[in-house]
């Protein structure tokens, strides 16, 4: 355990600065080894700021034989120090490129600039035909295989996924580098590439069948981010003062494969909050693409399936652009993971997802209240009033707020927005503005009886709401509903006030036209 505080590797992203720099480092180096005793091409896909630029430059650093670095770690006494490896390491992590004529150029610049490092001269002028020609003569030169290495494979494309023409002339171009890579074994000892997506490999990849997407292998799910026994031991000196389970709860939740594996934290959550002392979104505010509310604005997600979405592995692991499903976007940009693995059939498992932590379900909900109607006025007098009503139970006030919420609505929003004409829209409003103030939401809470739409625990009180389209059922069925299934059962011996709220919703009137309030001691 480590007795003694050290500095916080903050936006630290090479290895031998953070070791000679006295800085905090959770040693990544089992999985490197396993990884390298293993195979030989590799893919890894992690959010943005999740540690995968410090992993690649871990591995430049080892295969180039810089034994100093490692002392101490696992790896040390595992590692032929003898066997160096030329590194070729291309980065798109930094810059917008919004056309093919500037990705060209960037390629070409990174590809120059490697030449140099190792003192090779190109003939060729294409790309392909430079990369190609890198290769060979660096395996020459230096009389060892190469070591592939590129950090954000996919971010050009991604930040041109809302312009769909653009997008797929950059996925060409990085389609004609990474072919290069099929015909080039004979000259290659270990190849890396780490992005935020995972492309087919039909799309972008061009017949490199042999690389190994280790994203969801269990083994390697914690390659990336701090389990809790890191931030208990490495980081024990910087928990004084803190909660916790707080910490838990706000940013741990991050799970690549089955639930048996460990959890991890986001880095970059971690640190800030250690540097900052006080809990906030970091991550959120610091890596939340633009495109991605967007398109969930376009395709008019119901907010409440969030916390609780199915989906098959391949349809996780199918991305392109013209065919980006709504959960594999939110799954591999980090705002859903993994919470649980079932098997109805054999060798045929599904993946529960759910939001990995507070911190993305407070954040997202937020950033989704614009698209679901609620400007930022109504929103600042949201997280002032919407708190004290529900820690006094001033249900009158909530009944006043919350038709209040609902009239000011726009009425572009339910003529451009198909989900209005169902419950969803109302659902979608009411639990995505409860969640965006961070309090405890549950979405569907099941109990022996049946499910409750929504339960929130806040300040030693329950809510339970159950939501009803006065079209579609007789007014008077949600309060009804609650009472004759017997939901409040579940709660009672809490040693809370439980408030039983039905809430009917009229599709022609666009608005709240019942809201019935009873409250049970427990």
């Amino acid at each position: 355990m480590t007795l003694t505080r050290k500095k916080l590797p903050i936006g630290i992203q090479t290895f031998a600065d953070i070791i000679e720099g006295g800085y905090y480092y959770v040693d990544k180096t089992p999985h490197i080894h396993r990884l390298v005793e293993e195979g030989k091409y590799y893919f890894l896909s992690r959010p943005r700021r999740f540690g995968k630029s410090l992993l690649v430059d871990t591995l430049r650093c080892l295969f180039e034989g810089r034994e100093a670095l490692f002392e101490g770690l696992f790896i040390y006494d595992k590692w032929d120090w003898q066997a160096r490896h030329p590194v070729v390491r291309i980065s798109f992590a930094d810059g917008v490129i919004d056309s093919r004529e500037a990705l060209d150029q960037h390629i070409n610049e990174l590809l120059q600039a490697e030449a140099t490092r190792h003192a090779v001269c190109y003939d060729n002028v294409s790309i392909a035909g430079r990369f190609r020609e890198l290769i060979h003569k660096v395996h020459r030169l230096h009389g060892q295989r190469v070591v592939i290495l590129v950090d954000e494979y996919d971010k050009p494309i991604l930040d041109n996924l809302l312009a769909p023409e653009r997008a797929r002339e950059l996925r060409e171009g990085l389609k004609n580098l990474y072919s290069v890579l099929k015909d080039a074994d004979p000259h290659l000892a270990f190849v890396l590439l780490t992005g935020v997506s995972k492309f087919s490999k039909v799309s972008l990849f061009s017949g490199l069948n042999n690389l190994r997407d280790i994203t969801l292998s269990e083994p390697y799910s914690s390659i990336c981010g701090y389990t809790d026994e890191d931030i208990d031991s490495v980081f024990a000196p910087e928990l004084q003062a803190l909660d916790r389970d707080q910490i838990r709860t706000w940013y741990n939740g991050y799970r690549w494969g089955g639930q048996d594996v460990a959890s991890v934290y986001n880095p970059f959550d971690a640190l800030l909050l250690f540097q900052e002392r006080k809990f906030s979104p970091y991550w959120f505010e610091s890596a939340t693409p633009t495109f991605l509310v967007e398109v969930l604005k376009q395709r008019g997600v119901f907010t409440p399936a969030l916390t609780a979405w199915h989906s098959r592995p391949a349809l996780l692991s199918r991305f392109d652009v013209d065919d980006i499903a709504t959960e594999a976007l939110l799954f591999q940009t980090g705002y859903l993971t993994i919470k649980a693995i079932r098997e109805e059939i054999p060798n045929r498992p599904i993946y529960a997802l759910g939001f990995p932590n507070q911190e993305v379900e407070a954040s997202l909900n937020e950033a989704l209240l614009p698209v679901l109607g609620i400007n930022n006025d109504s929103l600042d007098e949201l997280m002032v009033r919407l708190p004290r009503l529900l820690k006094t139970a001033d249900l009158e006030g909530l009944e006043a707020h919350l038709k209040a919420l609902f009239a000011g609505l726009p009425h572009d929003w339910y003529r451009n927005n198909p989900i209005a004409k169902y419950e969803g829209h109302y659902a979608s409003v009411f639990y995505s503005h409860f969640a965006a103030l961070g309090l405890r939401v549950t979405v569907e809470d099941t109990s022996h009886h049946g499910r409750v739409d929504m339960t929130v625990d806040f300040a030693g009180h329950l809510y339970l709401f159950e939501f009803k389209v006065v079209e579609q059922l007789p007014e008077g069925r949600a309060l009804q509903q609650i009472k004759d299934k017997g939901y409040v059962d579940k709660y009672r011996g809490q040693g809370k006030v439980i408030h039983l709220i039905g809430v009917e919703f009229s599709s022609e009137k666009r608005q709240i036209v019942g809201f019935e309030i009873e409250t049970d001691a427990g």
